[in-house]
């Protein structure tokens, strides 16, 4: 580690453990009250009725464009270092472009095809990998939301008592990337196959499989949001629950770390990969 960074930890560590101390004095509440809103989302009305499509969760959007700074960010960085002599950082991007670059190469059977489904596969991991590492490794501003008997709706900001909100962790973010690779789906399959060959498709194997095909695949868009909101969002109240048990201190950067860098980076791969097979077995060779 370089000097700075060694600096920079130490003053974290020096931040988190100080936190963590007051935490421990302060937080006297039995658990069933300091947890009961954990499940509570911060929601702003912003349309004439109380119609789902008039909410948005301002954390969602805010950590949103936060996800896409830093990966713009090192984006320009590697491409401002890019040389034939590649540097850590450009090393690091190439061989992960390679890695899935291989995965989309050896599923799609049409070569036409494959850049696309690269760029599709590639852009959903890399957003959905960072958005993890930020909402379940990086210590953060948590909105801590409590709901009166008549509805209103009363946030606080707490620093340090919880990772930064992973926009992955509300299911709106995950169903649109689902719903998003379904449509793009169908759409390579009419471009393959044709509208005919398409709509042939789901009286396969015999006609009266119709309804049982187009039931599999909306359930498909379901099974691939849902996965990774659960996987997300259980975790997230996992180690949230166990940082309040011991206040906070010692255990829960290493739960953060097995859900931030672990966990977080398996569900992008997974969500990345089921888009790859989702896309491949629409198109025709």
């Amino acid at each position: 580690m370089s000097t700075k960074a060694k600096i920079q930890l130490t003053v974290f560590l020096i931040i988190y453990i100080t936190v963590g101390l007051l935490n421990a004095k302060l937080l006297t509440a039995p658990p069933s009250e300091a947890l009961k809103n954990i499940a509570n989302r911060w929601i702003v009305q912003f349309g004439p009725t109380n119609a789902w499509y008039y909410r948005i969760n301002p954390m969602t959007v805010v950590m949103s464009f936060v996800v896409i700074i830093v990966i713009l960010a090192f984006a320009r960085s590697v491409h401002k270092e890019f040389s034939l002599i590649p540097s850590r950082k450009q090393a690091f991007a190439e061989s992960l472009m390679d890695f899935l670059y291989e995965i989309v190469e050896s599923s799609v059977p049409n070569e036409k095809y494959a850049r696309s489904v690269f760029k599709i596969s590639m852009t959903l991991f890399i957003y959905i990998a960072v958005s993890n590492l930020i909402g379940g490794f990086i210590p953060g501003i948590s909105a801590d939301v409590s709901i009166a008997e008549n509805g209103a709706r009363t946030v606080k900001f707490v620093l340090f008592s919880d990772t930064w909100f992973p926009p992955t962790g509300d299911l709106n973010t995950n169903l649109t990337y689902a719903v998003m690779v379904f449509v793009i789906s169908q759409y390579f399959a009419i471009k393959t196959k044709g509208v005919k060959g398409w709509l042939k498709g789901f009286l396969e194997p015999v006609a009266f499989m119709l309804p049982m095909n187009i039931v599999g695949e909306l359930a498909k868009p379901l099974s691939h949001a849902m996965r990774l909101f659960g996987n997300v969002t259980g975790g997230g109240i996992l180690v949230l629950v166990i940082s309040y048990l011991v206040k906070y201190m010692f255990l829960p950067p290493f739960l953060w770390a097995y859900f931030g860098i672990f966990s977080g980076l398996i569900q992008a791969f997974v969500f990345s990969t089921l888009a790859i097979a989702y896309m491949s077995s629409q198109i025709e060779g």
